[in-house]
């Protein structure tokens, strides 16, 4: 996808379920979007996430001149505007995770929470910055592969490392020297003790770029936000220990959410069910039912969706196979409305009925899929209004 942002013309890609909460992901410089597909891979079930190759990198318009950290925060926020999203999880990875800061500072508001991975509030030394700039300027990025490469990665020979490489290469001199000004030019104190929404800090233990010390300073500039270190891993862990920086962003949420109860249950119940479902619900209870209500929000909705062992997405998944095989059409089609917010596909929703079918009867399967037709097509039809 390609929208329109002020001056630059952004490459951007969206997954996950419309409803659900946005996750802006910015990614260091001499990448670009892909350098988080696990992370995206992943987070796609229970978030939307949004990915955007940055100024003067990957397929966004490249701009002349120095940039700036504000000026990097002001497209982030420009591209929230134009997907018509209030405020986002933010998570930005070395010049990323300034750039995420520098939202935050500028416009508060706009950033639920803060990932900060591999990141500085400044990146010395200016000379050093401005060698680089100089250099990329004059011969282009390979200028610098073979040393910047062992900076961002352990291993340099794997697949993913090699990946990078190439992104390093094909990034534009121009995009490239420009981010790196901002990286030259970034001053603490443009954030240091301006960020209040919840915020963890995650290091690779080996990362040279921008070592635990320097973690533990962002650390203590956003106060009470959390502290991680990821064992071995380098400056850009995503693709080379994705599972590990995956669950950094994992434990993030989990710790956002609240914990298991009434609180926890009314949370959930509203991001898998919808607002206005659950809303309605409520209207219609009386003194009959509340009991019964208040024990499932607490018990069901915040005892076992609430559980880390399954994700939303499989227990959706389990919920329309279960409603399925015992007929239970009401809760069925309540269920295969959810999947707007669970992530769950049309496919998979196939795919679990077929599974009925086969172990608890072609009937009930024949039914479900009639109700699961008829919920999809309402579905796309208040859509397209």
């Amino acid at each position: 996808m390609f929208l329109h942002l002020g001056d630059i013309v952004a490459h951007i890609a969206v997954e996950g379920p419309e409803q659900a909460p946005p996750l802006l992901m910015l990614h260091s410089i001499g990448t670009g979007l892909h350098v988080f597909d696990p992370q995206a891979r992943e987070l796609s079930r229970t978030h939307r996430v949004i990915r955007m190759d940055m100024r003067g990198h990957g397929l966004t318009s490249v701009t002349e001149g120095d940039y700036s950290m504000q000026r990097h925060a002001a497209d982030g926020l420009a591209l929230l505007d134009a997907l018509g999203i209030r405020a986002a999880h933010v998570f930005g990875l070395s010049i990323g995770g300034r750039i995420a800061l520098q939202m935050a500072a500028m416009a508060p508001e706009r950033v639920l929470s803060l990932v900060l991975m591999d990141t500085a509030l400044e990146f010395p030394t200016v000379q050093a910055w401005q060698d680089r700039i100089e250099a990329v300027r004059a011969i282009g990025t390979q200028a610098l592969v073979d040393v910047v490469m062992p900076r961002w990665v352990v291993d340099t020979s794997l697949a993913s490392s090699q990946a990078m490489r190439q992104m390093l290469l094909r990034t534009d001199r121009h995009g490239y020297a420009g981010s790196a000004a901002a990286l030259r030019d970034a001053r603490a104190e443009e954030v240091e003790g301006r960020i209040a929404c919840p915020t963890t800090v995650a290091v690779g233990t080996r990362d040279v770029a921008t070592p635990p010390e320097m973690a533990r300073a962002v650390q203590a500039a956003v106060p009470g936000s959390r502290y991680v270190e990821i064992p071995e891993a380098g400056h850009l862990p995503t693709l080379e220990y994705a599972e590990a920086a995956t669950a950094v962003l994992r434990d993030h949420f989990a710790n956002l959410a609240p914990a298991a109860g009434a609180a926890a249950g009314e949370a959930v119940r509203r991001a898998v069910l919808g607002a206005a479902h659950v809303d309605r619900a409520k209207a219609a209870v009386t003194a009959l039912d509340a009991p019964f209500q208040d024990w499932i929000t607490q018990n069901v909705w915040g005892g076992i969706w609430t559980r880390p062992g399954l994700t939303r997405h499989q227990r959706s998944l389990l919920s329309i196979g279960l409603m399925a095989a015992l007929a239970r059409d009401e809760e069925l089609a309540l269920h295969i409305r959810a999947t707007r917010h669970t992530g769950v596909t049309p496919e998979e929703i196939g795919e679990v009925l077929l599974q009925v079918g086969a172990y608890a009867g072609v009937p009930v399967a024949n039914s479900a899929l009639k109700i699961a037709k008829a919920v999809l097509k309402e579905d796309a039809a208040v859509k397209e209004d």
